[in-house]
């Protein structure tokens, strides 16, 4: 593993190349080094990435896959249905290759998400919110705890309601809600229908594992 330092990874990530026409219906809203880094950073504190088989489930520009591999991910998965989006995430890596070992395979994959069935240890992801689509980060979530035994994923904060939806939904697909962690995300103006320069949202990053490793939930904020 490259010795790399959370604040050099979120420099990385940050000048990470971005999708320049992104699409509104996918919700391809790219995720910032600096949060990007911090779910690196946290999911590395768990054991939870060097050493692992990780996937990034709806990778687009491929910030949580290529700081994974920076982190001494055993081998890491990138799968985004926009093909478009996996020739960004491959170019991001190239261009950062110096700070990956050379042995470490990282593949970046078009396909949609629904038709993979691969394993891994651990699964990081930042779904589609819903906004444009209604629970369209549901389908995420049941594909992660599919594939995964550890899951770090990134959900729009809907408060009391949608932590107890998402909860559930968790633990009816054999997982367990270990912590969820408030941020926040920032989001540049990218649509026409985007009224304001910047846009601010509450996030939750749900940690889960399979029902075995039952925990106490938490709401830590940041």
């Amino acid at each position: 593993m490259i010795d790399l330092k959370k604040r050099q990874l979120e420099k990385i990530l940050q000048n990470l190349k971005e999708p320049v026409m992104p699409k509104p219906s996918l919700e391809q809203y790219t995720i910032n080094g600096g949060l990007a880094s911090e779910i690196i950073n946290l999911a590395q504190l768990h054991g939870d990435i060097e050493g692992k088989i990780v996937f990034d489930h709806g990778c687009g520009a491929g910030r949580l896959a290529v700081g994974a591999a920076m982190f001494g991910a055993r081998m890491v998965v990138g799968i985004d249905i926009d093909k478009q989006m996996i020739k960004l995430a491959k170019e991001n890596l190239q261009r950062h290759e110096v700070f990956v070992d050379q042995q470490l395979p990282v593949f970046f994959v078009v396909c949609d998400l629904k038709n993979w069935h691969a394993r891994c240890d651990t699964v990081v992801q930042n779904p589609p919110f819903g906004i444009q689509t209604r629970h369209a980060d549901r389908m995420f979530i049941e594909k992660a705890l599919e594939c995964g035994q550890r899951i770090y994923s990134l959900h729009k904060d809907g408060y009391t309601k949608t932590r107890n939806f998402l909860t559930g939904l968790i633990e009816a697909n054999g997982g367990s809600v270990e912590k969820i962690i408030k941020y926040k995300f920032r989001i540049p103006h990218m649509f026409r229908f985007h009224r304001r320069s910047n846009l601010e949202y509450d996030v939750d990053l749900y940690i889960c594992g399979k029902k075995k490793q039952l925990n106490s939930r938490m709401v830590i904020k940041s």
